[in-house]
């Protein structure tokens, strides 16, 4: 595999025939798949080389590597002495020592754990979550938002749930609601009904529980969505520079998220095998891993096609979006849909009012269907809204309706 990089006969020798010839041409190996530039690999080569020299002169053997080594490599390369090697480009030196440890950890070379202890979760949280990814399909994202309450619960009240008492609950939601704001303790208390949900159908503690979890006081529709206009969008979604691989599939997302109101959860899920292109369908799998199928339109599947014959890169995964420098893999959670939306307004100079850039493009999508002249049933199918009831905020923005059915302000008489 070395010869994917170099050209020289002696060196993909010289490599073979050093210390750690086998595993560098496993990490070449690595390298070569993950989609890595030539030039990268050789520097990572280079940097896994160097840190097997210098370990050697220490005296550690490769099958004692640990993460801990890397901070005093670090060190050494303060006065680095070592023949053949250099110490500039630092930190891209140091990772790729990461890099060269991750693999030797995949190969079984090394420990797989590295001088860290972890805490296991409590048996009763454990038992929670395999009955939420089954009766319901929740994600682990989701579990792992309850668990920081649920955590919390039994560290406090302890892990016995026949010990709980409608106080207690009350306490401890009263404790959390003054500790952070009304979003969080909101997502606190469907925790802890949930949990308790699982303990009641699961025998573990009285029926009655359920209800001692409090309703947080806050006002259905009070705050308008926050949108862009048609023009903002059209914007936006031309800022894309479609001579390149990033801006053929920033393109290509962007439209998913404005035309169709997709979440940036929604982006990363999908695969390759998602999309019927006979059919002219995209299958989303959305909250609750419910799958619906979703029309795909002309302009949306030009860009897709676009992206995938000339801006996606070779790779293993059947993840539809990938990033864009190697390893090319799927992005690592939905935060990087945002990053992708909040660098297109940049370059539109369109100034985003509220958090969650990707969000203000579905609301943005569900505002224009509704002026366009769209029912809130079809608005609520096409977002894949549970409730009617959610779709119904975006009624307030729809300023023409709305002056239909106004009323005239009664004056006040001197």
């Amino acid at each position: 595999m070395f010869e994917e990089f170099f050209d020289g006969a002696s060196r993909v020798q010289g490599l073979r025939d050093s210390s750690g010839g086998p595993f560098l041409e496993k990490f070449a190996e690595e390298l070569f798949h993950a989609g890595y530039a030539e030039i990268t690999a050789r520097r990572h080569i280079r940097a896994a080389e160097h840190f097997i020299y210098w370990s050697g002169s220490e005296g550690i053997p490769i099958s004692s590597l640990t993460e801990k080594l890397v901070e005093r490599f670090d060190d050494h390369l303060n006065g680095c002495q070592c023949p053949r090697y250099g110490r500039t480009h630092r930190l891209e030196l140091l990772n790729g020592v990461r890099l060269f440890l991750k693999c030797l950890r995949g190969a079984g070379a090394i420990a797989t754990v590295v001088g860290q202890t972890t805490v296991p979760d409590p048996v009763l949280f454990t038992a929670f979550c395999e009955w939420m990814r089954k009766n319901r399909g929740t994600c682990d994202a989701t579990l792992y938002n309850y668990s920081l309450s649920i955590r919390d619960l039994l560290k406090q009240l302890g892990e016995d749930p026949r010990l709980f008492d409608a106080g207690s609950l009350r306490q401890f939601v009263l404790e959390k609601s003054q500790q952070c704001g009304w979003a969080a303790a909101k997502t606190c208390t469907t925790a802890l009904r949930m949990f308790l949900r699982f303990l009641i159908a699961e025998g573990k503690c009285s029926a009655d529980l359920h209800a001692a979890i409090p309703v947080l006081a806050h006002w259905r529709l009070s705050s308008l969505p926050r949108y862009l206009q048609q023009e903002e969008v059209e914007r936006i979604v031309s800022s894309c520079d479609l001579n390149s691989a990033v801006g053929k599939r920033d393109r290509a997302i962007l439209l998913l998220l404005a035309r169709m109101g997709l979440r940036a959860g929604d982006i990363v899920q999908l695969r390759l095998g998602d999309i019927d292109w006979e059919g002219a369908t995209v299958e989303v799998t959305g909250k609750g891993r419910r799958e619906v199928r979703l029309p795909l339109t002309q302009e949306i599947g030009c860009a897709l096609v676009a992206y995938l014959q000339d801006g996606r890169p070779r790779t293993d995964t059947d993840v539809l979006f990938v990033r864009s420098r190697a390893p090319f893999r799927a992005f690592a959670s939905h935060s990087a849909v945002s990053v992708i939306v909040e660098k297109a307004m940049q370059r539109a100079d369109v100034t985003c009012q509220s958090r969650g850039a990707a969000h203000v493009l579905r609301h943005s999508a569900a505002t224009s269907m509704l002026r366009q002249g769209a029912s809130l049933q079809d608005i609520a199918d096409i977002l894949r809204h549970a409730s009617i009831e959610t779709t119904q905020i975006y009624a307030k923005v729809d300023v023409t309706a709305l002056s239909l059915i106004a009323q005239p302000w009664p004056e006040v008489q001197p």
